[in-house]
């Protein structure tokens, strides 16, 4: 997203630690191996992102599933290094009516899908190109980028109308079988998850409405997986403005995250956060799933 919509987020704020990563668990309690990787980032502009070698950190990363946000490019438009990226030949691709330059997700798979949709199915929230859901056998993943409230709040109305309408089509979802959903989807949803969450609390991404919104997704059903696993580790975050050497700083804010229905809690091995990873104002997050 665009830093000027985050005035409260930018600044000379105390600097957090860095984030350590810790290894990587490939396996569930159980002691089944990871049989499902999926990897999510908001490339802040796709063919930007190209540029600062994000195709690089794909390949070495390999995930089964890709899901990009901010792409800001529509499919035709879709770089032919990204078209031809190896091991992720289905791809398909979401953007805004009539906005080129705005919004755009995309859903890039090794396996072909059983069946692809464009947005939730309600003409006021499917015409900025936010989401792509791909059915696989074992589960639904769903690619998201959630829309921002804005400077001064002024779409936070539309957010809630939103938020509303997103539960209700991952619900439908959730009755047919397991949901992965992963992207940027722009909150913060309790303290531990900026850096400075008193200054924020009338900002975008952190106000009361948003997290409460965030908070009934999860009580109707879902783990935010991350937090499952990690509940007490913080200066995790995924985003930072560009503005005042924030990401060096580590004052950033938790945004991107993979929720899944409750049902796959055991099969859950590890959520990530590669925060070292540069090539967006978002780092890339990554989860492993024994299916």
């Amino acid at each position: 997203m665009c830093p000027s919509r985050r005035p409260a987020k930018a600044g000379r704020e105390e600097a957090g630690p860095p984030y350590e990563d810790p290894p990587t668990r490939e396996v569930t309690p159980g002691g089944q191996r990871f049989t499902l990787k999926l990897a999510s980032w908001n490339v802040d502009g796709l063919r930007a992102w190209v540029r600062k070698g994000g195709l690089q950190w794909v390949q070495e990363e390999a995930p089964d599933v890709l899901c990009l946000q901010e792409t800001k490019c529509g499919g035709p438009a879709v770089p032919p290094e990204v078209r031809a990226l190896p091991g992720l030949p289905h791809q398909f691709w979401a953007s805004p009516e009539g906005r080129p330059g705005y919004s755009g997700v995309g859903l890039l798979a090794r396996h072909e899908p059983l069946s692809v949709t464009y947005g939730i199915g309600e003409e006021e929230h499917d015409r900025e190109g936010r989401v792509v859901t791909a059915e696989f056998p074992a589960l639904y993943v769903v690619a998201a980028y959630v829309p921002n409230s804005g400077r001064g709040l002024v779409r936070l109305e539309y957010r809630r109308r939103w938020d509303a309408a997103f539960r209700s089509y991952l619900a439908t979802l959730d009755a047919r079988k397991p949901v992965a959903l992963c992207g940027d989807l722009n909150v913060a949803h309790a303290e531990i998850d900026l850096r400075h969450p008193r200054p924020n609390r009338r900002s975008a991404g952190f106000t009361v409405e948003e997290r409460e919104g965030f908070g009934i997704l999860l009580e109707s059903g879902f783990l935010d997986s991350f937090r499952h696993l990690y509940p007490d580790v913080p200066y995790a975050y995924t985003f930072w403005t560009y503005l005042g050497g924030a990401r060096q700083r580590n004052v950033g804010w938790r945004l991107d995250y993979f929720v899944i229905s409750r049902r796959l809690e055991a099969a859950l091995c590890d959520s990530k956060i590669r925060s070292r990873v540069m090539g967006s104002d978002h780092c890339p997050i990554t989860l492993y799933l024994a299916l």
